[in-house]
């Protein structure tokens, strides 16, 4: 990659992406671009292919952005540990007995310093195929984001890639006592670790190299899910080690910031050498496990550096949001906990979920936090939407993935495969049957494969059916980003205040002073009929007369307009699991 002349902040592209309304598509790197179909459960490398940095060509980039995308998450970059033999190369061998799956954890960073060595045709080559990946995503105008996994990192961590004069993790830790300030590890003296006996999917065929139960690690260390035990179970993040960021867990979380921990500044190092290599942004693993004090020092020193970058927060505790916000300094969260377990409700069908919860995420985020807060329906931790396990059908995701993208400001994001309903059959590996596309072993993702096409990404192999979900998700994305009420309007609730709306049925308003869009969805697998109605004061809200007759065009789908008067209930029929995004203007 050429360096950036002195100064010169490399995260940005030619034409820049304004950052008000963020359209983030998520791959699974190793899965992407794999073009096998074998699909053997706990396969190899060899058996099961797998996806290159290469694969992502322009014009892969080009049907990404597209889509709608302002931004890529290029998930698995960091090097982790595999059960993949790369000693050939230099690179030692992982120890089958702490990996979970063929492929292992991106989660488990074995190496802040390097990529793995999965995505590379030349393995010697590896980071600058990275690198013209950075390239090739700012030549289509698109940003870089990538996982930064601060709190844990694989129980065999060694950096062969560090910078020089750049030490390891744990190099210099004091072994006999459970916490110093200083250490980089929590450690438990006199005891050695006991992986979990229950631990051993592969056998025979499938027995991968190093996997004897003969792991070694004395003292043992705690465990990235604050395991502080010699004997994690086969449920925890076993695989994993805590880094200590000078909070004393095992004495009332004593917190030791001064002077400022080792950990704190390794850390730093760590951002600025992936921002140098123009990575726009980073989504930070469980960032609510590292204390909000790191984050405070850490981001302002980042952002003082290259101003444009953004931090994502994966956050699950709704009492801390403001925190990691305000103090914190993040740019955004997840809404997991609100507007995504709400939706998943609704889309179902067990007669769960409700629309006040969509209220309910607005009142409560209506103070500021909407703004941050990430939207999504699918990511590489959830189950596929077109699951058996979740809502059994990719249009259920009609109402939900308008909802999550209209309804405030912030980001939206959606995971790779899912604009083509991919429904993450097939028992993998490590993860087995759940409804999840897996991030532990080597896979092919078929509904995806289908529109890569063998490289071409047209769509081609596509059924008709995945070709319209494709063009709903590309219009409503499009929408996002280009409609001014949506990318940056004031939100105005139809449904929560009348309470005479069907079950299932939700609409609001989102409007500026140019522009007003009336967001209008059914989450009900049957018809539902609804009345317009906008009141008096939803018109004095946008600052219109409310007299009159309006016209309501739906920018989602090629209907013809609606007419209405304010005054006068219309009705308007709406189809199972439906949507529409209609533009509000005076006749």
């Amino acid at each position: 990659m050429t360096e950036a002349a002195p100064n010169q902040d490399p995260n940005t592209t030619p034409e820049e992406v304004k950052d008000n309304k963020l359209v983030i598509y998520q791959m699974m790197t190793r899965l992407f671009g794999n073009k096998k179909a074998v699909n053997k459960t706990y396969g190899t490398l060899a058996e099961n292919g797998v996806g290159k940095f290469n694969d992502i060509t322009d014009k892969a980039l080009q049907e990404i952005k597209k889509l709608g995308a302002t931004h890529v998450w290029y998930t698995g970059v960091i090097e982790h540990a595999t059960m993949t033999d790369y000693t050939r190369f230099g690179i030692p061998l992982d120890d089958a007995d702490v990996v979970k799956g063929r492929a292992g954890s991106p989660y488990a960073i074995k190496d802040y310093y390097d990529v793995n060595p999965d995505l590379a045709v030349d393995v010697r080559k590896r980071m600058a195929e990275f690198e013209a990946l950075v390239q090739r995503t700012h030549k289509n105008n698109l940003k870089v984001l990538i996982d930064f996994v601060p709190n844990h990192v694989a129980r065999f961590y060694q950096s062969d890639a560090k910078p020089s004069g750049t030490q390891d993790f744990g190099a210099q830790d004091d072994t006999s006592v459970g916490f110093k300030p200083s250490n980089n590890y929590y450690y438990l003296p006199g005891q050695a670790l006991q992986v979990p006996n229950t631990y051993n999917p592969l056998s025979g065929a499938h027995r991968g190299p190093q996997e004897d139960s003969k792991f070694k690690e004395n003292p043992a260390k705690a465990t990235g899910n604050d395991v502080f035990s010699a004997t994690p179970s086969e449920n925890d993040w076993f695989e994993t080690v805590k880094l200590n960021y000078g909070v004393n867990y095992q004495n009332n979380r004593t917190k030791h910031f001064s002077p400022t921990p080792d950990t704190w500044n390794k850390m730093r190092d760590i951002l600025l050498y992936w921002a140098g290599k123009g990575v726009d942004g980073f989504r930070c693993d469980m960032a609510e496990m590292v204390p909000v004090e790191f984050w405070a020092w850490v981001i302002p020193q980042v952002k003082a550096k290259y101003p444009n970058i953004t931090f994502i927060a994966e956050i699950y505790n709704p009492k801390e949001y403001r925190n990691y916000i305000v103090n914190g300094r993040f740019d955004y969260l997840y809404d997991k906990v609100g507007l995504y377990d709400g939706l998943r409700r609704l889309m179902e069908n067990k007669g769960q979920g409700n629309t006040a919860e969509i209220t309910r995420v607005w009142r409560e985020e209506s103070n500021g936090l909407s703004n941050h807060m990430l939207r999504f329906l699918e990511n590489h931790d959830e189950q596929r939407l077109a699951s058996n396990e979740f809502a059994g059908t990719p249009w259920a995701a009609l109402p939900a993935m308008t909802v999550s993208a209209t309804l405030g400001t912030g980001p939206v994001m959606i995971y790779f495969g899912q604009e083509v309903g991919e429904p993450g059959r097939g028992h993998e590996g490590f993860q087995g049957e759940d409804g999840r596309t897996t991030i532990f072993d080597y896979w092919g993702v078929l509904t995806h494969q289908a529109w890569m096409n063998g490289g071409k990404f047209d769509g081609g192999k596509l059924t008709e059916e995945q070709q319209r979900l494709r063009e709903f998700y590309t219009k409503l994305l499009n929408l996002s980003t280009s409609r001014e009420a949506i990318r940056e309007g004031k939100f105005y609730a139809l449904t929560a205040q009348e309470g005479t709306a069907p079950a299932g049925v939700y609409a609001y308003l989102r409007h500026t002073a140019k522009e007003r869009i009336l967001v209008l969805v059914n989450f009900n697998r049957q018809a539902a009929d609804y009345g317009i109605s906008i009141p008096a004061s939803a018109f004095s809200a946008m600052g219109i007369d409310g007299k009159g007759t309006f016209i309501l065009q739906d920018l989602l789908f090629d209907t013809p307009p609606l007419f209405f008067q304010p005054e006068v209930k219309t009705s308007i029929t709406l189809a199972p699991m439906s949507a529409h995004v209609f533009l509000l203007q005076q006749k």
